[in-house]
């Protein structure tokens, strides 16, 4: 399900991450970064919070923003938890979303509906991740020191905020294709990209049916998290599936970190920090002019993996263009 935009824009950003990311090759782009993973909290609960509330001061001094007309935003945490003590902070009214590490595409898709109905004049985005509360929800806490196959990928430790308004300036927002949940019949907690590349797939492929356009439409189409091993997946499903061979194509999640034993980067954080920072650079640069963002997210309950049940998913594209 594909929607177009006439008049939406992504005004400014804001990224703050945490050490893992500050060390990696995009570490120039960020706005801030600290070098442990408290932030100088108590709890990483309260770190997470912080990153959020922190990006979103960020973006209002960039963007000289006197009010918020709506914020919506989402995290990994079980009742979005962090995005909640966020938003209580912030004088606004709010939407709480939960799409995993689809979740930045999502709101933006909800926030450019909402400005290209003139329900508000301005929407802020913010999706956020941290390492250590993730895993200590979906896996188990990282003191444990469990070792991890080949195939896991590395939560990212950061939070992205972006602000939307039909205001000329920064990227336009072109249209946004809504996925749908996808089970590729997986059950590896520690193999998010199988879960989440036939969805990541699906939603390229709707996107290019309903625009009417070929691959190479695209200066580049960057998938969210999916990882050396759920990027290869991809490829080769599309080509086998659909005879869809991918051009100028790469995930974020192979991008923002430093080449360890890991299969790459994962997390909400993981697509809109690479992208709200190196991908929007490149197209102010001129590198790039029309990017597909394509979103992926593994709908994982532990409750239900430990009901030895498969992992759905699903992917939401968003079709970014550079303002000429």
């Amino acid at each position: 399900m594909t929607t177009k935009y006439n008049n939406v824009y992504i005004n400014e950003t804001a990224t703050v991450v945490g050490p893992y990311e500050d060390k990696g090759p995009l570490n120039k782009y960020f706005d801030k970064a600290y070098n442990d993973l408290y932030f100088k909290e108590k709890t990483f609960e309260q770190a997470e919070i912080k990153m959020i509330k922190e990006s979103i001061n960020i973006l209002k001094n960039k963007n000289k923003t006197e009010k918020i007309d709506l914020i919506i935003g989402g995290d990994l945490l079980n009742q979005i938890t962090a995005s909640n003590y966020a938003a209580k902070e912030i004088n606004a009214n709010f939407i709480g979303i939960y799409a995993a590490c689809a979740t930045s595409t999502l709101e933006l898709i909800l926030g450019a509906n909402f400005i290209e109905n003139n329900l508000v004049k301005n929407v802020t985005v913010f999706t956020s991740s941290h390492n250590n509360t993730a895993e200590k929800q979906y896996r188990y806490p990282v003191e444990y020191g469990g070792p991890k196959p080949k195939t896991t990928t590395f939560t990212v430790t950061g939070a992205a905020s972006a602000i939307l308004s039909k205001t000329k300036k920064g990227m336009k927002i072109e249209s946004g294709t809504i996925g749908k949940v996808v089970d590729s019949n997986t059950k590896n907690v520690f193999h998010m990209g199988a879960v989440m590349a036939k969805a990541a797939a699906e939603t390229i492929k709707s996107h290019l049916e309903e625009t009417k356009r070929k691959v190479d439409y695209y200066d580049l189409i960057l998938t969210g998290d999916l990882g050396k091993y759920g990027k290869k997946i991809l490829k080769e499903y599309l080509k086998e599936k659909y005879n869809i061979i991918l051009k100028n194509y790469n995930d974020a999640g192979t991008m923002i970190l430093e080449k360890k034993e890991y299969a790459g980067a994962s997390g909400p954080a993981c697509a809109p920090l690479v992208t709200y920072s190196y991908v929007f650079n490149q197209m102010k640069k001129g590198k790039y002019k029309k990017v597909l963002l394509v979103a992926t997210g593994a709908l994982m309950s532990p409750t239900m993996v430990n009901q030895r049940l498969t992992i759905p998913a699903i992917a939401h594209a968003i079709s970014l263009e550079k303002v000429i």
